[in-house]
C-alpha cells in the first residue's frame, strides 16, 4: 500500500488476520485508532495484554476463565446431569446468550480429523468421563461438518457404552428462511427430524 507509513501497514496486516475482517475494514480500524486519543489506544493495548495474560482454561470444563474454575461450573443452580459438549470455548457463549440452557458445558478443544492427524487423544475427552453418571445426558453440539459428525459419532459410541443418554442438537430449517433457498442436506435433515404439531 503506497504512501502509508510502515507502522500503519503493520497494524492493518494484524487486523486483517482477524476472522471476517478484510483489508478494507482493517484499514478503517487502523485509521480510527490513529485518530483516537492516546488513552483509547493504550486501553485497547492493555485489554489485549490482560486477555492474553489473565485468561486460562477452566480446570473442569475447559471453558475460559480468569480463575481455576469458571463461573458456570461454580453455579450451584446449574443442572449437573446435563452437559453440552462443544468444540471450542467460544461456543459456550453462543448457547449462553440464548438464556435457555441451564446445564454445564464441556469443551473438546477441536474435532476428530484423521487427515490432520487429530485423534481422540488430542481432544479433551478423558476429563469428560469422570463428570458423567447413570443420570447424565450429554448433548453433543459439534458443528455439522464431516469432522463434527465424526466426533459426535465417536462420543455417542463411547458414552452409550457407559449407559449415558447421548443426544444431538436438532437440525433443520432456520427461522425466516425460504424453502426455495434451502440446500438439499438441510432439507433432508428437516424432514427426518420433523416433530408433531
Amino acid at each position: 500500500m503506497g504512501f502509508v507509513p510502515d507502522s500503519i501497514n503493520r497494524l492493518i496486516e494484524q487486523f486483517a488476520k482477524f476472522p471476517g475482517i478484510g483489508r478494507k475494514t482493517a484499514r478503517r480500524m487502523a485509521f480510527h485508532l490513529l485518530n483516537a486519543s492516546d488513552e483509547t489506544a493504550v486501553q485497547l493495548a492493555q485489554a489485549i495484554l490482560d486477555m492474553k495474560t489473565k485468561i486460562r482454561f477452566c480446570d473442569i470444563c475447559g471453558g475460559i476463565t480468569e480463575e481455576e474454575t469458571c463461573e458456570i461450573c461454580l453455579d450451584s443452580k446449574r443442572n449437573r446431569n446435563l452437559i453440552c459438549v462443544v468444540e471450542e470455548a467460544a461456543d459456550i457463549y453462543t448457547f449462553e446468550r440464548t438464556n435457555s440452557f441451564h446445564g454445564l458445558y464441556h469443551v473438546l478443544g477441536g474435532v476428530l480429523s484423521p487427515l490432520d492427524g487429530i485423534g481422540p487423544d488430542d481432544l479433551n475427552i478423558d476429563s469428560l468421563l469422570p463428570r458423567i453418571n447413570e443420570e447424565s445426558e450429554i448433548i453433543v453440539a459439534t458443528n455439522p461438518s464431516v469432522e463434527g459428525e465424526t466426533t459426535a459419532l465417536y462420543l455417542a459410541k463411547l458414552l452409550n457404552s457407559r449407559g449415558v443418554i447421548v443426544t444431538r442438537l436438532a437440525r433443520g430449517l432456520p427461522v425466516g428462511s425460504d424453502l426455495e433457498y434451502t440446500d438439499n442436506a438441510t432439507l433432508i435433515r428437516a424432514i427426518e427430524g420433523r416433530t408433531s404439531l
